[in-house]
């Protein structure tokens, strides 16, 4: 699939579509530039999901759990993994592999801990096509 967005709330939207249809045991591969609209996109999903709860990058705890929506939502930024040693230390298996669904930021930094048959969702900007502009690939 691909969608076209040209505002902040474009980006959201579309994040929101794709959190109404999310189901339990997804994992979500998150990858774009810095500035692209990751954490908006992330919003949108988590609001799809029923969570009322403020949602935010979890840059520096590297993972964010959320449970008041339809199911948990897992939302992990590994920009900051230095070893792949670390996310064993967090237990990202229960995560991965839960009753939830898992949002990942940077995965392309823990490609060998991807599991088989994930979504991806690249999100990428086209200057000359204005400012807001993105472009949305999911497969």
């Amino acid at each position: 699939m691909k969608y076209i967005s040209t505002s902040p709330e474009d980006t959201f939207n579309i994040g929101v579509t794709l959190g109404e249809k999310a189901i339990k045991g997804q994992v979500i591969c998150l990858i774009g530039d810095l500035g692209v609209g990751k954490t908006v996109f992330t919003k949108g999903f988590a609001k799809g999901l029923g969570i009322t709860e403020h949602v935010t990058s979890p840059t520096f705890t590297i993972v964010n759990e959320y449970d008041d929506g339809r199911m948990p939502f897992y939302h992990f930024d590994v920009y900051r993994i230095e070893d792949i040693h670390e996310m064993e230390e967090i237990g990202y298996e229960e995560y991965f592999y839960g009753q939830g669904v898992t949002f990942i930021e940077w995965a392309n930094l823990i490609e060998e801990l991807i599991p088989k048959g994930s979504i991806a969702v690249t999100i990428s900007k086209d200057l000359e096509q204005g400012f807001d502009f993105r472009k949305i690939e999911i497969k």
